[in-house]
């Protein structure tokens, strides 16, 4: 996809064939700055601070911190304590246990001296397989929005979407947004609501993406969805996930549930876009899952853009909690996109994307 002109994915190796950049987004949409992940440790202090986010790329950014933790020292004791430091940066997203297992089974029976540059492919086929799925996400959800688009003659197809979950939280395509790309380069009128996902304001790195691919997208707060649908101003609405349960839960960022409550209530569809990376099928349901709690100081404090300077105000002194996560359950949801195609039921969720 493309950011500032350049057409790029969310993360790589750098000339030096063994560093890793990624960009700062902590600092997007008001400037585009890179990062360069030296060791394991920057891998887990840009996953906990979010300078990286989105559950697939948290899993990408996780394999190449083994892989550069076994670049300094390709010992057992050493791909323990990697492993356990990074997959503690944080919790709920699934992707980054699922990525980080990957690359320990298929290193770890392996000689030490060879251990980094397996490493290193690993994260490598990881980063293109999830590029694969995430394409295919888009090819399995375009006739979706091709059969609403065949009702509305003509009219732009009304999409809302919540929290990021384009190609800056993937490697590339993103999951709720590849059937829209798609959608758009085949010529479909679409419009999408981009809600703003307070407190972290992810829906502005959406905005940003859309914008890049002259995709048209009205930015709203996220109280503003439930009216829209009202109104008759929404058509579908997908989203991503950061883990899917074996019974078909979602969890996801914080304010899904309440959007998924609001499609029922009026009629509209509720997708879910995942690849099968993003299935669960070892928690039984979303109750089981731990919802991450962060500091209140994404409550208390927003940043913005003033006069070219990127500014920090304090909306409130105290009394703040920040959920990061909720929950919507499997019966709010009409489907999931998958990389495997569109499923409509937990039987076919469970044999399409982990069969025995």
């Amino acid at each position: 996809m493309r950011i500032g002109g350049e057409n790029t994915r969310s993360i790589w190796v750098q000339p030096d064939g063994w560093s890793v950049g990624i960009f700062d987004q902590r600092r997007l949409p008001w400037s585009i700055e890179r990062l360069t992940l030296m060791d394991a440790e920057d891998a887990v202090n840009a996953i906990a601070d979010m300078a990286t986010r989105g559950a697939p790329l948290i899993g990408a950014v996780a394999a190449y911190g083994l892989a550069l933790a076994l670049r300094s020292d390709p010992g057992d004791a050493m791909l323990e304590h990697a492993y356990r430091r990074i997959v503690g940066a944080r919790p709920t997203a699934v992707n980054l246990r699922w990525a980080l297992d990957r690359v320990l089974d298929w290193v770890a029976p392996m000689s030490p001296e060879i251990r980094a540059i397996e490493a290193y492919a690993e994260a490598a086929r990881i980063c293109d397989e999830d590029v694969a799925m995430n394409r295919a996400i888009g090819e399995a959800g375009l006739p979706l929005i091709q059969q609403i688009a065949a009702r509305r003659k003509g009219r732009p197809v009304n999409i809302l979407t919540h929290c990021n979950a384009g190609w800056l939280a993937t490697v590339d395509w993103g999951t709720a947004t590849a059937p829209i790309y798609l959608a758009h380069d085949a010529g479909i009128a679409i419009h999408v609501w981009v809600d703003e996902t307070r407190p972290r304001n992810q829906g502005a790195l959406t905005a940003l993406e859309l914008a890049e691919h002259g995709v048209p997208h009205s930015y709203i707060v996220d109280n503003a969805g439930g009216l829209l649908m009202q109104r008759g101003e929404v058509d579908m609405v997908i989203v991503g996930t950061d883990r899917v349960t074996a019974n078909g839960d979602v969890v996801n960022k914080i304010g899904t549930y309440l959007k998924a409550l609001a499609a029922r209530a009026h009629d509209i569809p509720f997708l879910v876009a995942l690849p099968a990376s993003t299935y669960d099928p070892a928690t039984p349901c979303g109750s089981d899952v731990e919802i991450e709690e962060r500091g209140s100081e994404e409550v208390a404090i927003v940043s913005g853009e003033d006069a070219g300077r990127v500014r920090s105000i304090r909306l409130t002194a105290s009394g703040t909690r920040n959920p990061a996560f909720d929950i919507t359950p499997a019966a709010l949801v009409t489907a999931y996109i998958t990389n495997k195609g569109v499923i409509d039921s937990m039987d076919a969720l469970t044999r399409t994307l982990h069969p025995k």
